[in-house]
């Protein structure tokens, strides 16, 4: 697909509203990044990031933005077309000033200056809106999207901006390409000490959010960038969570994509090893003060009382603490009151609301 007619099609079957930018633009302007190779793979929509040889602003303007939601660091901001938002960027040129930094930005620049700053050759890539749809490929990215290889531009890529070895397993495991053998000994090189631990964390949690999470991170285990929780197992506790976070009854009870950082990398000890209550209220009681993410956890490594415990949770009282004051209890005692009868009703001791009142004024044991 790199004639301008096969560009033009694909163009305007995949996002139609590109050609208001074309019709106002006073720049050059171009459909760059992951737009283009997922166009290219022919997977529809992404996310439109264009970047113009001129004003962003100018550009946000022209397209009727009433509110231009601009990043001044980086010369890029938001705009709303049809419903869809759009990043617009100005062509730039990046340097680093010590490995893992956030870039130096400097606007201004041509496209294909802009392109090199990029982090593989599958994403250095741009569409011209203007006719006749040139694709710019300077790097041959469309030639290793067909070969289904992943490879990084430049060898100080990986120095200059540690996170793309993240980015290298979340692509890799999202589109199943293999890794250029130079770039594989670069990304088992790369120091990603050099940058916060909160742009690891984000980082990591961007490639947990992918559907093929577990084996994006079993990539960065084999690159020595990350150490697993518990070696090899923690990959299958892992692959067990995504699982049962997939279907009923647990979908939607944790963040899957914490779930499967915190299975495949820790921290976590499963506090009901060899553990199972006897009798729900016990359940209950065994898995309060646990958070969702625990407590998904253990169920995945073989907790399985914790299916019932799912509907446990779920019993309610019909007494309430006005009733237990107008039965003369109060302080604390009202509180001990209505875990005892919640207990029983748990046990199966107390099925009317008369039991439950009888069961919370009996004298604690």
């Amino acid at each position: 697909m790199t004639s301008g007619d096969e560009l033009a099609k694909a163009l305007a079957g995949a996002y139609p509203e590109l050609a208001k930018v074309e019709a106002v633009a006073l720049d050059p302007v171009y459909l760059v990044g992951g737009a283009v190779r997922d166009l290219l793979l022919g997977r529809g929509r992404a996310d439109i990031d264009l970047v113009v040889e001129g004003d962003p602003q100018a550009l946000g303007r022209a397209l009727g933005a009433e509110s231009l939601a601009a990043h001044s660091r980086f010369g890029t901001l938001k705009v709303d077309l049809d419903g869809h938002e759009v990043d617009i960027a100005a062509a730039r040129r990046e340097s680093y000033a010590r490995p893992g930094a956030l870039p130096t930005v400097e606007v201004g620049a041509p496209i294909r200056t802009d392109l090199a700053r990029r982090d593989f050759t599958v994403n250095a890539m741009a569409v011209d809106l203007a006719e006749p749809r040139e694709l710019i490929d300077p790097y041959d990215g469309q030639a290793d999207l067909e070969g289904g290889i992943l490879r990084t531009i430049h060898a100080g890529s990986f120095v200059d901006d540690p996170t793309r070895a993240i980015r290298a397993a979340r692509y890799a495991a999202r589109f199943s390409f293999a890794i250029e053998p130079r770039t594989r000994e670069l990304l088992q090189d790369t120091d990603l000490s050099t940058v916060t631990p909160e742009r690891r964390w984000a980082e990591l949690r961007k490639l947990a959010e992918e559907a093929n999470a577990v084996r994006g991170l079993e990539l960065l285990a084999g690159w020595g960038l990350v150490e697993p929780r518990e070696g090899g197992e923690s990959f299958a506790l892992a692959r067990d969570v995504d699982r049962l976070l997939a279907a009923p009854p647990w979908i939607g009870e944790a963040d899957r994509a914490e779930a499967i950082l915190a299975a495949a990398l820790g921290p976590w000890r499963d506090p009901f090893a060899g553990l199972a209550p006897t009798l729900p209220s016990e359940g209950v009681r065994m898995a309060r003060g646990h958070d969702p993410i625990e407590l998904v956890l253990s169920r995945a490594a073989g907790a399985t009382w914790l299916d019932d415990w799912l509907q446990w949770r779920q019993v309610g009282l019909e007494i309430t603490g006005t009733d237990l004051v107008a039965a003369g209890l109060e302080g604390p005692a009202i509180g001990e009151a209505l875990e005892r009868a919640l207990s029983a009703k748990l046990d199966g001791k107390a099925p009317t609301r008369a039991d439950e009142l009888r069961l919370a004024l009996e004298p604690p044991r």
